[in-house]
């Protein structure tokens, strides 16, 4: 078992690599992007500061849209889109653009059911005073929800794992290419089990490093 675990340390260690870079990008870009257009959801429901039904409508739609897509067909589906923006649909930069786009409008959902369970008196006090909609959005909503959205960050991690390794089925990389190509195609087991293991400790390690920072930031 020792030397089996030798000869594919090389692999397990790049795959390992892999899977971290689409994991990170595809977090990256959640943050980023998913953050502002879940804000944005929130924001103009009825009844509030921003309340417009047609870009609460039409956002809702197409986060809905993209979140009805099961990953293995969207990321079919992008790769004319992937191979426009980098040249190539294999290798997990490439895998990452689809991450991405998944991971966008799920965490986006996360962080509008975060900030749906503020007071909205608290809201229209901040309102009645004066308050302006971006000083509202950065001074009473992002502080309120922060540790939902570091745990929402968490989930999506999590989520981004399973998807990286079915990425890897095809032409991903990672430990979902490294478990077909290995443990799958050649039937060894030992290499199946190596990476069941290592995307259970990955998924433990990330759901404890969350549960910390949420905790820590809670009691700030």
């Amino acid at each position: 078992m020792v030397d089996q675990l030798v000869q594919l340390w090389p692999e397990l260690s790049n795959s390992f690599l892999e899977t971290l870079i689409m994991v990170g990008i595809g977090l990256t870009v959640a943050l980023l992007l998913g953050l502002p257009l879940g804000i944005l959801l929130f924001v103009t429901d009825r009844e509030l500061f921003l309340e417009n039904k047609w870009v609460k409508g039409g956002t809702g739609v197409i986060v809905n849209l993209v979140r009805s897509i099961p990953f293995i067909i969207l990321l079919v589906f992008l790769f004319p889109f992937t191979d426009f923006l980098l040249g190539t649909t294999t290798g997990p930069v490439a895998a990452s653009v689809s991450l991405s786009v998944a991971a966008i409008p799920f965490y986006a959902r996360i962080v509008e059911s975060a900030a749906r369970d503020i007071d909205r008196g608290v809201i229209e006090a901040a309102i009645a005073c004066g308050a302006s909609p971006w000083l509202i959005i950065k001074d009473m909503i992002l502080p309120e929800i922060k540790p939902a959205l570091i745990s929402g960050l968490t989930i999506t991690a999590i989520s981004l794992i399973g998807f990286s390794a079915m990425a890897g089925t095809i032409g991903g990389g990672g430990i979902g290419d490294l478990a077909i190509r290995y443990g799958y195609y050649r039937y060894d087991n030992f290499v199946m089990f190596t990476t069941v293991i290592l995307l259970i400790v990955m998924v433990q390690g990330i759901q404890y490093m969350g549960d910390i920072v949420a905790k820590s930031v809670k009691k700030s």
